[in-house]
């Protein structure tokens, strides 16, 4: 009889593992307590007009490509990409414009132009990026990496030579702005903290290597949405004979003798050989009785979302696909949202119209806004009053750099909470990447993606090792999937 694994949650890792192990020849059946799979990568619909809830780009596809290729099927007939181009576009309180060119060299002309910045400047930097990647990824990335030992095995060498090009005493800020004279372009790069939840101006600078992803790699857009991922997922997985039991929620994980025997759902037992668990980390210690999380990966939570979905009666040619309209003071706004958890006067905001790309997204001559700014945690907010007032914050500050009153513009809308988050997705305090980024050891103290106390318990998704966003959550059950490997 084949052995049998449980996949808790249906995000894209647990998908991936789903695959994984039912090429491993092992019965699968994933259990997600939605009606439907995707966790944070997931869509929503107000009338004509359709949403992607969670991320809006992605990169590393090779990761995305490498499941087809175990189930012998093609990942370009099933997913075909864009490669987005501008990445995104940058206005700035005083008025100025950068396009993020895809073409790096393109890119550094436009720099030059608008800042002054020599072309050499973002060349050196991406190549400082680029280095500390190759360095990193094999150790911090593709393999368990579950404490500092892990860095004196004979794969790690290579990094315990190079220590100092890991920068983890220099924060992402302070490096960037090493490299960069011009404020703007500074904070363009210290973005990519939030790529995980984290402050720039606390987390390490190696995580820069995301600078090395997006603008050396590519980044990249389904042709028919970002959700058309987790849909090609599940259909994959169901070719490989993966079962779905959705709108069905586990309440328990049950062990014995130092090994995982089953969980229990709707008062029902569900044997299992391994489980995979796709949901928190914290809230699959809660599953678990007798168990608490060590302490040690108990840190600071990254930063959540206030999203507000805009259906808009016109087409804004000014704007791109991706936008962000930046914060006069950045450093301001992360102090209210990691010290004070609170949204900023003047937040950071990002807008996301995939109908530029997948014209079906919203009806002839309208747009599908996806309006997004950070928010803190939920740790008790009045969320109903914050959403109100945040709602204007955004309104005026929008209207004010596009010099249009866009509130007359707003037809339909929906707003999502740090609340409403971790309700929808299991996610501990409505935090969309587990633990942030804001501590130079943070990597060291990131969950494992196996439990040390019970065997055939296993950990992916965004809050454990190797960390959130696509790629990494691939990563990650890709770790898992050469951990029972090893174990079966």
């Amino acid at each position: 009889m084949d052995p049998k694994a449980v996949i808790i949650g249906s995000g894209i890792a647990g998908l991936a593992s789903a695959i994984r192990l039912s090429k491993k020849g092992f019965h699968v059946t994933v259990f997600e307590k939605n009606a439907y799979a995707g966790g944070k990568l997931s869509e929503t619909r107000i009338g004509n007009f359709r949403f992607d809830t969670g991320p809006s780009l992605f990169t590393l596809p090779d990761l995305m490509e490498e499941l087809f290729i175990l189930c012998g099927e093609d990942f370009s007939a099933n997913l075909p990409l864009l490669r987005i181009d501008p990445v995104c576009k940058y206005f700035y309180p005083d008025g100025s414009i950068i396009n993020s060119c895809s073409d790096v060299n393109t890119f550094a002309k436009h720099l030059e132009e608008e800042t002054g910045t020599p072309c050499g400047d973002l060349n050196g930097y991406l190549n400082s990026c680029k280095e500390l990647y190759d360095l990193t990824a094999p150790v911090f990335i593709f393999r368990p990496f579950a404490d500092l030992k892990t860095l004196f095995r004979k794969e790690s060498w290579k990094v315990l030579m190079n220590l100092k090009k890991l920068n983890i005493f220099r924060t992402l800020h302070d490096f960037n702005s090493s490299f960069f004279n011009d404020k703007r372009v500074v904070q363009l790069f210290d973005r990519y903290a939030t790529y995980n939840g984290s402050d720039p101006y606390r987390a390490p600078a190696t995580l820069s290597m995301i600078s090395h992803l997006e603008h050396n790699l590519g980044a990249y857009y389904p042709e028919k949405g970002m959700y058309s991922i987790i849909e090609s997922l599940v259909k994959l997985a169901e070719r490989n004979g993966v079962k779905f039991c959705f709108n069905t929620k586990v309440t328990a994980i049950e062990y014995d003798k130092g090994h995982v025997r089953s969980i229990k759902v709707n008062d029902e037992t569900v044997s299992a050989d391994i489980i995979v668990s796709d949901i928190d980390m914290i809230n699959t210690y809660n599953l678990l009785k007798g168990i608490d999380v060590p302490e040690k990966y108990i840190r600071d939570r990254s930063s959540s979302a206030m999203i507000y979905y805009w259906c808009m009666n016109r087409q804004f040619p000014e704007l791109d696909m991706h936008n962000i309209f930046f914060s006069g003071n950045y450093r301001e706004e992360f102090k209210y949202l990691f010290d004070l958890k609170k949204i900023y006067s003047d937040p950071t905001i990002y807008i996301f119209i995939s109908s530029k790309k997948v014209i079906t997204d919203a009806p002839e001559g309208c747009e599908n806004w996806f309006v997004m700014i950070n928010a803190p945690e939920n740790a008790g907010q009045d969320w109903e009053s914050i959403k109100e007032s945040t709602r204007d914050l955004i309104i005026k500050k929008i209207s004010g750099t596009l010099k249009k009153d866009i509130s007359q513009n707003i037809i339909k809308e929906s707003v999502t909470d740090p609340l409403q988050i971790e309700a929808g997705t299991s996610s501990k305090g409505g935090s969309l990447y587990g633990n942030s980024s804001n501590d130079r050891m943070a990597a060291f103290y990131r969950h494992p993606n196996y439990s040390k106390k019970i065997r055939g318990l296993y950990f992916t998704g965004g809050s454990v090792h190797p960390g959130g966003g696509i790629p990494l959550c691939l990563a990650s059950a890709k770790i898992v999937d050469s951990l029972i490997k090893q174990n079966y």
